[in-house]
């Protein structure tokens, strides 16, 4: 122990010789030397400490064994046979030495057990430097970590509750899952079995709960034969069976009765004006809805849909039968026909002036046009009617394959005879009188044509003949025979008269002559397509709403839900003004028919100005409300009052997508009427509103209506309709040559009191005179326009300035 001692100071006495130049080595070496004498200090007392326990131990050993001896003789039981002496001392002496030789063995495998702990401990002591000698107090510090909030994003979250969670679907579960293949759906009910009303629940419930149920490994034993849960009958009673109490409303205190008094507008608190109507002025809107029809819904039926449609084609066929336009441009054509037939005939034999030729050419223009026109709308009356009956036709088609009838619809063709010798005469008539005009107006092409062909032919001729002509003073120039000057000069002058060398331009082509004898062919092809045949029955269709509807018990039971489903739909219309709520109709079922009549008019009492009136189509499922579409409503104006305005229909159509697990054909839905699936057609839901916005009238007859002056659009809006000349002003009827060129071309009927105002100033136009009408407009605003004084006007540049607009010429100055 001495020697290793003297071996490890001897080293670290070594290295710090070594090493004294540098404080830090000097310093490391003096932290080695005294954790070398602290290491020695520990081992000399734990060799004296070793010494010592060796001496007690061995003594604890000897007495330890010696008790033993005296303890088993004690025990040893006393026997008749008694050996011999020497042998019994031998035997006692062997056992004794054998039990000190085991106890000294335990004794020194334990000590050399703590001497390798203790040497593996100076070991750990060496490695780390230092240690023992920079030992600091540890505090509450030491052991507190801290760290930024841990943040976990919501769709993190999201993802690991589906991993440990499961959240049903609202979605209608499909009909192929709820029962195995092969099988039908059975209704007990049908059968004639009694199976009770069920307990009311959404349907959005239902799904989640079907979709919950079928995750689970029984789930389908809970869905019954008709693929719905399985319920019991609604336990709820239809009546109370507590009787009402009369006597309430008569012993109730007078003090806490109802009164009902009349709401009245304030004239000083909660007004809002924004300074364009009097505050102390009574104003009244009154807003009148009277229905609604829905064209589209998505809880028609295929029938529905066909019958909507047909409806909206009668509408069409009514409208065209009573605007008559066929009839119109017939008459119309017929006459321009006469006039031009009277103007031959009395100019026949003179020679005509450029005037008159002038006049014939734009009437021949004016019976072409007229003559499309009318052709264009017999074959748009042709077609309608055609529809008419096609839809018709599948109508009855649907109803025979469903066997059963959801729409009252009914279409009557009502014939009429006509005089066939008439009949012919008129049709062989208009025949020859269009070929005789098609034929002048294709042998006028043709002449157009034929000028045109030889203005380009002699133009490719002349262009033919100055190529020829410079390919042979070309070929001249290459063999050197022409030379002189004055053709050089010559050359000089053709070539910059012709240009650069031009490409050999195509020779026209003459214009094909036309075809006369094809011209009727195509002409009674086409009044065969567009016409009746001559001696025709003219058919004249007639829709009523007269049928009957199939009853709930005679029809399947996805009709029966799809009815069912109408019934729980209704509609409000709820009126904004200026985006705000101020009133709003009662709720109203949906018919059969899909229409709903509201017939209630709401006087709203104004402060502010109108800028916009709104009505909200608002469906009302249970106790579920959603927004289909908006109804923008015109402000009227201050001459439209109550009571002289007439009803408008105003369309709307909302862009939501629908669809239902029964008859219903949804909203935004590929729907198809054929069977192969072709021609598949995606209908939005959309209708017409019926109302009417219109100005109050007060007592004594007195508008309710602002002034002129306070309308959003000014005093221009009426002034337009009254003098188009005044509401334009004098300065822009400078240059009106783009606006009679514009009328002349629309060929404008004077007659028409829509055209009275354009009529009036093309009047003015072609005097050339601007003068002011009999009476004044008082202009609020117009001082707002005077940018300049009269001084700044009267100055030289100003003058300069409107004699150049004037087009004055400058000799004149």
């Amino acid at each position: 122990m001495k020697e290793i001692k003297s071996y490890h100071r001897g080293g670290v006495q070594q290295e710090c010789r070594d090493s004294r130049e540098n404080p830090a080595e000097i310093l490391k070496c003096r932290f080695k030397e005294e954790r070398q004498r602290r290491k020695t200090m520990l081992l000399e007392q734990s060799s004296a400490q070793e010494s010592n326990d060796d001496v007690e131990e061995l003594s604890l050993i000897q007495h330890h064994s010696e008790n033993e001896e005296s303890a088993e003789k004690a025990a040893e039981p006393v026997v008749g046979s008694r050996p011999p002496t020497g042998s019994w001392k031998e035997m006692q002496q062997t056992t004794g030495s054998e039990r000190l030789d085991n106890s000294i063995k335990k004794h020194l495998k334990e000590r050399l057990r703590s001497a390798m702990s203790k040497g593996r401990r100076l070991v750990l002591e060496e490695a780390s430097p230092g240690a023992d000698l920079f030992l600091i107090e540890k505090s509450s510090q030491d052991f507190l970590e801290v760290r930024k909030a841990e943040y976990v994003s919501h769709k993190k979250r999201i993802q690991r509750e589906r991993k440990l969670l499961f959240t049903p679907s609202s979605r209608p579960v499909p009909a192929f899952i709820k029962l195995p293949e092969n099988t039908r759906p059975r209704y007990l009910e049908d059968e004639g079995l009694y199976v009770g009303k069920r307990p009311p629940m959404s349907q959005t419930n239902e799904n989640i709960l079907e979709n919950r149920i079928l995750k689970m490994e029984e789930g389908k034993k809970w869905i019954g034969d008709d693929r719905r849960i399985m319920a019991l009958p609604d336990p709820v009673k239809e009546s109370s069976t507590r009787p009402p109490l009369f006597h309430m409303e008569e012993d109730l205190d007078p003090a806490l009765q109802t009164v009902y008094r009349k709401a009245t507008r304030s004239k000083y608190e909660n007004k809002c004006n924004d300074g364009t109507l009097d505050p102390e002025g009574d104003y009244q809107l009154d807003v009148d809805v009277s229905g609604l029809i829905f064209s589209h819904h998505p809880l028609f039926s295929r029938e529905h849909v066909l019958g909507a449609r047909l409806a909206q084609l009668y509408d069409q066929y009514l409208t065209r039968q009573h605007n008559n336009l066929t009839g119109h441009l017939t008459d119309k054509l017929n006459g321009l026909r006469s006039a031009l037939r009277n103007m031959l005939e009395i100019h026949d034999s003179q020679s005509l002036t450029q005037a008159m030729q002038q006049r014939i050419s734009d009437y021949s223009l004016e019976i072409r046009n007229t003559r499309q026109l009318r052709d264009s709308e017999q074959e748009k009356d042709r077609t309608l009617l055609k529809n008419i009956i096609k839809v018709w036709k599948e109508i009855k088609a649907l109803r025979e394959f469903q066997t059963f009838t959801n729409t009252p619809y009914k279409l009557f063709l009502r014939k009429e005879n006509v005089d066939q010798a008439s009949d012919e005469q008129v049709y062989e008539d208009e025949i020859s009188a269009e070929v005789v005009e098609l034929e002048a107006e294709s042998e006028e092409d043709y002449q157009r044509k034929l000028a045109e062909y030889k203005k380009q032919l002699a133009e490719w001729k002349l262009s033919r003949r100055k190529q020829k002509a410079k390919k042979k003073k070309r070929k001249k120039k290459k063999k050197g025979q022409l030379q002189d000057d004055t053709e050089e000069d010559e050359d000089q002058e053709l070539s910059e008269s012709e240009g650069p060398e031009e490409e050999d331009c195509p020779k026209p082509e003459p214009p094909e002559r036309p075809d006369f004898d094809s011209i009727e062919q195509q002409v009674r092809e086409k009044a065969s397509r567009i016409r009746r045949k001559p001696g025709e029955s003219v058919l004249i269709p007639e829709l009523h709403a007269s049928g009957n509807i199939t009853a709930n018990d005679l029809c399947p039971r996805a009709e029966v839900a799809r009815r069912q489903d109408v019934e729980r739909h209704s509609i409000i219309i709820k009126i904004l003004y200026n985006g705000k709520p101020a009133s709003q109709t009662d709720s109203r079922f949906l018919d059969t028919d899909f229409r709903v009549h509201f017939g209630q008019i709401f006087n709203l009492k104004i402060v502010n100005s109108p800028q916009s009136i709104t009505l909200q189509v608002v469906e009302k499922i249970g106790s579920s409300c959603s927004l289909l579409t908006q109804v923008f409503v015109p402000v009227p104006e201050p001459s439209a009052l109550t009571g002289r305005v007439p009803l408008e229909e105003f369309e709307f159509s909302s862009n939501q997508r629908v669809m239902f697990d029964h008859e219903g054909v949804g909203s935004d839905v590929p729907l198809a009427f054929k069977p192969d699936g072709s021609n598949k057609q995606t209908l939005l839901t959309s209708g017409k509103l019926s109302c009417c916005v219109s100005w109050g009238i007060g007592e004594d007859d007195v508008p309710l209506a602002p002034p002129v002056s306070h309308q959003p659009g000014g005093i221009h809006s009426g002034l337009r309709r009254l003098d188009a000349v005044t509401s334009i002003g004098g300065c822009e009827l400078d240059d009106m040559k783009k606006t009679v060129e514009w009328a002349k071309q629309l060929q404008l009927d004077p007659n028409d009191p829509n055209n009275a105002s354009i009529m009036q100033l093309l009047k003015v136009a072609r005097s050339e005179e601007v003068h002011a009408p009999e009476y004044f407009r008082l202009e609020q605003l117009q001082e707002e326009f005077y940018f300049v004084t009269d001084e700044v006007l009267e100055l030289k540049r100003s003058q300069l300035l409107r004699l150049r607009n004037h087009d004055v010429a400058e000799s004149l100055l």
